[in-house]
Order: C-alpha cells, then sequence, then structure tokens
C-alpha cells in the first residue's frame, strides 16, 4: 500500500526508468505526515520533483498559482474545501497542470466523481508507490487515467492476445474493468474520453464475447474467466 511504502526508500529497481523532460510535483494532502514522507519518497525518483506541500485546498491553490508544477497529487477527502472541489478550481488556476487525486475510495462513484471535476488520474492510496509514480509521470491535462490494479487487467489480457481475451482488444478489456467497478455507461466514457456511442459500441463486442446479454452476467462471466478481479 502507499501508506506503508511512503516512508521507506525506494528501491531502483522498483521504479520504471523516467523518459523526457523532469515532471514537478505539489503535494496537497492534510495528514501532514503523509505529504512530508511522500515528498521524500518522490525525492529519491529519477524525473520527478516534489516543489513543495500543502495541508489544506486553498493552500494547494496557491501554490499551485505560484509554482505551476506538472501534477498536483490530490487527497479527495479534506476538512474545508474538499479534493474534487479543488481540482475543479485549479483546472482554471493553472490549465497546463494535471491534477493525480488520491483516495482511499475506488468504487465505481468516485471514479466518475473525479472525471467530472476534471481529475488528470485516480490513484487509490491502497495501491503500490510505484505504481503511483507511473501514474504521476503519465498524467496529463486532459482524459482521466486510471492505475491497472483498478481496472484489473493484466499485461498480456491488456494486449488483447488471442486465448487470454477471447479475442476482447484493450480497449475492451479496458471497459470491461470499467464495468467491473460499476461505473455507468456515460461515466465509462466521461473517463475514457471517448463518445457514448463508441462506448456502447465496446459494450456490444464484450457481450459478445462472453455470450451474455447483461451487465452483472458479464461481470459475473468475467470473473469466473479471470479477466477481471
Amino acid at each position: 500500500m502507499v501508506l506503508d511504502q511512503v516512508g521507506r526508500r525506494l528501491d531502483d529497481d522498483a521504479v520504471s526508468e523516467p523518459g523526457g523532460e523532469e515532471t514537478t510535483v505539489l503535494v496537497v494532502d492534510d495528514h501532514r505526515s503523509f505529504a512530508d514522507l511522500l515528498s521524500a519518497a518522490l525525492g529519491s525518483v529519477p524525473g520527478l520533483r516534489c516543489i513543495g506541500t500543502a495541508n489544506s485546498a486553498a493552500e494547494g491553490l496557491a501554490l499551485t498559482a505560484t509554482l505551476q508544477p506538472s501534477v498536483v497529487v490530490m487527497d479527495i477527502q479534506m476538512p474545508g474545501e474538499d479534493g474534487l472541489t479543488a481540482t475543479r478550481r485549479l483546472r482554471s488556476v493553472s490549465p497546463g497542470t494535471a491534477v493525480a487525486v488520491v483516495s482511499a475510495h475506488s468504487d465505481g462513484t468516485w471514479i466518475a466523481r473525479a472525471a467530472r471535476a476534471g481529475a488528470s488520474a485516480f490513484i487509490p492510496k491502497g495501491g503500490s508507490l510505484p505504481e503511483m509514480i507511473d501514474m504521476l509521470r503519465a498524467a496529463r491535462p486532459g482524459k482521466m487515467i486510471l492505475p491497472p490494479s483498478l481496472t484489473s487487467v493484466d499485461q498480456k489480457r491488456r494486449a488483447g492476445q488471442p486465448g487470454h481475451s477471447l479475442g476482447l482488444t484493450a480497449r475492451e478489456l479496458e471497459v470491461l474493468g470499467l464495468i467491473g467497478q460499476g461505473l455507468a455507461d456515460k461515466n465509462i466514457a466521461s473517463v475514457m474520453g471517448i463518445s457514448i456511442h463508441t462506448c456502447r459500441g465496446y459494450i456490444k463486442a464484450i457481450y459478445a464475447a462472453l455470450q451474455v446479454s447483461r451487465r452483472i452476467d458479464a461481470v459475473n462471466q468475467a470473473r469466473r474467466l479471470r479477466l477481471i478481479d
């Protein structure tokens, strides 16, 4: 878990090598110890640089306006102004900054709310620190990305290899993972940055591959086949 790992020095082998320009990070979390420990952990990662921490949404917005970081790590639940409200405001304060929201909740409702708020990444606090680092490097303003641990599809299945995924494409498997999270069609479309028409086309292909006609049957069959957890 991220909370268990931020206090430990990162193993160079545990984190993928960076590419491109340096990613600057601002951490916004009302738990000061978590913010400080995460800042220190990120400081040992090549290609990442934590340029500050904030312990409230207001402080985070003010620092973002001044520092213009590449990414803001935003805790969803904070006293006063919550992280999702702050995310909406941050989009106008610094349009070039991506917001990676961090939450102890990882169900479909929270994912959909984060996407509507304009988040660029959704990171569960129960995930791993290397996964968080990969997400911070990949986060860009625009479509929200999710970590593999949430979509529950391994790399071979995401590649759509026959025999592992019933011939479903990587995008169809991503939709299947979001269906498993309980997201509605419109929310899946929002998270993936696609039209509702395209989303429903993916769902139709999923139903055909799994030989089902309902969401609940698709989820149950996908779990039996270990396509999702």
